[in-house]
């Protein structure tokens, strides 16, 4: 036997090419597997303080207009609005449509109790003289009621906004007059952007929903009550496939 280490290390190299049994089908059985090459390890220190990509000035400019007009939203450095989305006055009409119709139907109650038939009788349980004063101040009460709830419900629907971005998609969402959040998804995750307009109403004052589903969680963002809902969807797919694609994107004029 060959005493060389270079010598023994060939045999023992040889060896393990060459089968060393053949099972019963006759496919040869090897000492162990072929050898394979490390797979190679390429490190790359990231630098503490990487420098910052230069960005155009016409970018920094739209940055510094939207941050002035928007100063409630946290824009990126170089972040600025291409569409500010707001909700149609169709929704404020509805509202206040609701409101009047309950100013009626309580001005017809309280006519029916105290014009009506039994009326003096409900004057006296309720005070006797001068108690018309103070079912007059009832009414006022209830009206005022009324009226400051319809402000309320107006106010939140006002505050309901959309914005989209050369960045991303912020949506600010207001559930009651003290519960207030934003919502800010990527241009990257958005999947998917569509509309939708259901009854007669929407397709005459042309309004609708807009909807967002994003990649991986697979959640989906709704705006209701969108003004001109096809524009705007085609002005936010257009920013979607340019972001993705590295191009810039023109502010739109709000309707």
């Amino acid at each position: 036997m060959a005493t060389d280490p270079q010598t023994n290390q060939t045999s023992s190299i040889d060896s393990y090419a060459e089968p060393v049994a053949y099972d019963k089908d006759g496919r040869p059985l090897y000492a162990h597997p072929p050898n394979q090459a490390p797979p190679s390890v390429v490190h790359v220190s990231r630098s503490r303080n990487p420098a910052e990509q230069p960005i155009p000035p016409e970018i920094m400019q739209r940055y510094e207009e939207s941050r002035k007009r928007y100063p409630q939203l946290n824009l990126s450095k170089g972040e600025y609005i291409i569409n500010a989305i707001k909700r149609h006055p169709i929704g404020l009409v509805q509202i206040w449509a609701v409101v009047f119709a309950l100013i009626i139907a309580f001005g017809l109650v309280f006519g029916q109790l105290f014009t009506g038939a039994g009326a003096s009788g409900l004057l006296e349980t309720l005070g006797g003289e001068g108690s018309a004063a103070g079912v007059a101040t009832i009414m006022g009460i209830f009206f005022i009621l009324i009226v400051l709830g319809g402000v309320v419900v107006s106010y939140i629907y006002d505050n309901n906004k959309f914005y989209l971005t050369n960045e991303s998609v912020i949506q600010e969402i207001q559930n009651t007059p003290f519960s207030r959040h934003e919502q800010t998804v990527s241009l990257a995750n958005i999947e998917d952007a569509s509309y939708r307009q259901d009854g007669i109403l929407s397709h005459i004052f042309n309004y609708g929903t807009i909807r967002l589903s994003t990649e991986g969680d697979e959640t989906t963002y709704r705006f209701i009550y969108v003004s001109n809902p096809k524009r705007h969807i085609a002005v936010l797919n257009n920013a979607v496939e340019a972001f993705k694609n590295g191009r810039p994107v023109d502010p739109v004029h709000e309707d």
